[in-house]
C-alpha cells in the first residue's frame, strides 16, 4: 500500500495539486512573518481583525486563569461549563428575530457542527438537497446522513426537486456565503421552498457572521429572515477571531442534536477560556467597533473591486461579482495560479493559490481575503504587484 500512495502523491504533485502548510511566527494579522520571512497577508479568515484584538487576548487570558486550559470530558459527562452556556445563550438571543424560540448548541469546531447538523437531522427516510458549491464539511455531514441525498446547483433545479420528491422529511443544506466564491445564497427563495414543501434550511453562515447584517449579526439579519424551520450554523474563528462554532434552531432541533449528534456526544469539548473569550468578541463585533470595522471592510472591498477589473480584464482573468471580503480572481489553469501566487510572495505577499478538489478543474484561483485592520496601502500595494 505505501508503494501505491506514493504513487498517487506522485501524481498529485506532477499535477500541480501538492497542498503545503506554511508556519507563522507571529500573530494573526495582515503582517505576519510566515516561514521566517515577514509578508503582507491577504489570505486570513479574521476579516474583522479580531484574533489579535487587546480586548480578545485579555479575555482569553482571564478565562484560561478563571476556568482552566481545559474542559476535561465531552459536555455531557463533564465538560459544559459556566462561559459554554453563556456563550449559547447569547448566539441563541441573537438568532432569536429569527427563527421564534431559539436554543443554541456549542462545537469546538465548524466543521464538527456541520457534520453534526446535517448528519444528525438526516435521519431514514428524509431526503436532503444539497448545493453544490458547500463546504466540504456540509459535504461530509451529507455523505455520513442516513437520508438520501440530491445536489442543485439553482434554486430553479432545487424546487424541481423538492416538488418530484416523496421523501417524508427534507432537508435544504446551503453555505450562506460560498467561501471559494465570496457570494450569497438566495437565502429567502430558498426559505420560501423551504416552507412551501415542509423543509428545515440549514444555513451554514461561516463567512457571513460578524460581516453581513445589522450589527454583524450574519445572513439571517441581512435577508431579515424568520421561521422555525431555520437552523443557523455559524464559525467562531473566522470573523469572530477565537474558535469553534454554534447551531441555533427551534429547541427540539437542538435537543435533538444533543441527544443524537456523534460529533457532539464524543467529543471532548471546546476550553472554557475560549467561550468566555468569544463573549467579548461579541460586544465588539455588535458595537461601534464592529460597525466601523465592517465600514473600513465595504471600503477595502470597493478599492479591490475597482482596481482588479482594469487588471483581469487585460490577462483574461475572471472576477466574479462578491459583495463580501472574499474576492476571488480565477486564473484557469493550476499551474498558471501558482506562478502568479509564487510572484507575489516574492514581492512580499502572502496570496495562495486555490486548485482542484477545492473548486472545480479549470478554475484555479486566488482567493483574497480582506481585513479590516488592511489599510489602503495595502491594498494599493497588492494591485500593484497583480499589474505588475
Amino acid at each position: 500500500m505505501l508503494d501505491h500512495l506514493a504513487r498517487q502523491l506522485a501524481a498529485r504533485d506532477a499535477a500541480h495539486l501538492t497542498r503545503r502548510r506554511r508556519e507563522a511566527a507571529t500573530p494573526t494579522a495582515p503582517r505576519q512573518t510566515v516561514d521566517g520571512v515577514p509578508r503582507l497577508l491577504f489570505c486570513s479568515n479574521d476579516y474583522l481583525g479580531l484574533a489579535d484584538h487587546p480586548a480578545v487576548i485579555a479575555a482569553l487570558q482571564e478565562g484560561a486563569a478563571r476556568y482552566g486550559a481545559g474542559s476535561g470530558g465531552s459536555a455531557l459527562i463533564s465538560g459544559h461549563s459556566t462561559p459554554h452556556r453563556e456563550l449559547e445563550e447569547r448566539f441563541a438571543a441573537w438568532a432569536a428575530p429569527h427563527i421564534p424560540g431559539a436554543r443554541a448548541l456549542s462545537f469546538g469546531t465548524g466543521y464538527m457542527a456541520n457534520l453534526a447538523m446535517v448528519s444528525a437531522l438526516g435521519i431514514e427516510g428524509a431526503e436532503i438537497f444539497s448545493e453544490r458549491l458547500n463546504h466540504a464539511s456540509l459535504i461530509d455531514g451529507v455523505r455520513l446522513a442516513r437520508a438520501s441525498k440530491r445536489l442543485y446547483a439553482s434554486a430553479d433545479e432545487l424546487r424541481e426537486q423538492l416538488a418530484a420528491s416523496t421523501a417524508a422529511h427534507k432537508l435544504i443544506v446551503t453555505d450562506a456565503v460560498f467561501s471559494m466564491d465570496g457570494h450569497l445564497a438566495p437565502l429567502p427563495e430558498l426559505l420560501q421552498l423551504a416552507e412551501t414543501h415542509n423543509a428545515l434550511l440549514l444555513v451554514d453562515d461561516a463567512h457571513g457572521f460578524g460581516v453581513l447584517g445589522p450589527r454583524g449579526h450574519g445572513s439571517l439579519a441581512h435577508f431579515n429572515l424568520r421561521s422555525e424551520r431555520l437552523v443557523w450554523m455559524a464559525t467562531l474563528g473566522k470573523a469572530a477571531g477565537v474558535a469553534g462554532a454554534a447551531i441555533a434552531a427551534h429547541p427540539t432541533v437542538i435537543e435533538w442534536l444533543i441527544q443524537m449528534a456523534r460529533p457532539f456526544i464524543f467529543t471532548t469539548a471546546a476550553p472554557p477560556a475560549l467561550s468566555h473569550a468569544l463573549l467579548t468578541a461579541f460586544d465588539l463585533i455588535e458595537g461601534p467597533e464592529g460597525d466601523a470595522r465592517r465600514a473600513q471592510l465595504a471600503a477595502l472591498q470597493q478599492q479591490l473591486r475597482d482596481g482588479l477589473a482594469p487588471i483581469c480584464a487585460a490577462r483574461g482573468w475572471t472576477l466574479p461579482a462578491s459583495d463580501t471580503p472574499i474576492q476571488p480572481v480565477v486564473i484557469g489553469a493550476n499551474d498558471a495560479a501558482l506562478a502568479v501566487a509564487a510572484q507575489l510572495e516574492a514581492a512580499g505577499l502572502r496570496v495562495p493559490a486555490i486548485r482542484p478538489p477545492t473548486v472545480p478543474a479549470g478554475t484555479a484561483r486566488l482567493r483574497i481575503t480582506l481585513c479590516a485592520d488592511h489599510a489602503a496601502a495595502d491594498v494599493d500595494a497588492l494591485l500593484s504587484a497583480l499589474a505588475a
